[in-house]
């Protein structure tokens, strides 16, 4: 669910029947320095979007099943060098960190240290009330940062929903979009772009 729970102040103009509401957008560094100061209440699932603080959705068990069934199976392909995270900060530009339920990345844990990673080669989220959302504004937002592989497990269909080759598009959330979008359902499988020799069943994503 997409929300801007952070308004800053409210302009009243002539009218006070007709205030303007004016929202405060954040920088990255600014959200993350919030968060070191504790700021935010322990548990509260928040995530910076373009600026905004978006409200995560709730997991059920399903949600929570397909996130470990994910990194169960993408573990298994990567192997080492690779990084895959469950529901971590990715600073993906001076705008946006999310934190998807799955991400993959180059590297090993000790490199992010310091920072969180930038560039993830494969994005996962699980989609049942956030549906929309991940498939309009959470894929605008991958592709405009430049997410070549963005897969969508679809709980409500039933089906992993494949997003590649991001295009400039002005009708769509933030400019971009991805012009090839696949629906996989089982029993087919899936390769991820970053390790194409290896195949992942649509059924071992689906809990």
């Amino acid at each position: 669910m997409i929300a801007d729970v952070c308004p800053d102040t409210v302009d009243v103009m002539a009218s006070t029947d007709d205030p303007e509401i004016t929202t405060r957008r954040f920088k990255r560094v600014e959200y993350e320095r919030l968060t070191e100061m504790g700021i935010f209440q322990p548990g509260e699932r928040l995530e910076l979007l373009d600026g905004l603080l978006v409200v995560r959705e709730p997991q059920g068990t399903p949600h929570a099943t397909a996130i470990r069934l994910a990194v169960n199976a993408l573990r298994a392909i990567f192997g080492a060098g690779w990084v895959v995270d469950a529901q971590l900060p990715v600073a993906l530009d001076d705008d946006s960190e999310p934190e998807p339920d799955v991400s993959v990345v180059p590297g090993a844990a000790r490199d992010y240290r310091r920072a969180h990673p930038t560039h993830p080669v494969l994005i996962v989220e699980v989609a049942e009330i956030s549906l929309a959302a991940d498939r309009t504004f959470k894929a605008g937002l991958y592709a405009r940062a430049g997410v070549t592989d963005y897969w969508i497990v679809n709980l409500i269909d039933n089906i992993v929903q494949v997003h590649r080759e991001h295009v400039a598009s002005e009708s769509s959330p933030y400019g971009w979009r991805y012009a090839s979008v696949v629906h996989v359902r089982p029993p087919a499988a899936i390769s991820p772009l970053a390790a194409s020799h290896a195949r992942i069943a649509a059924a071992d994503l689906l809990p």
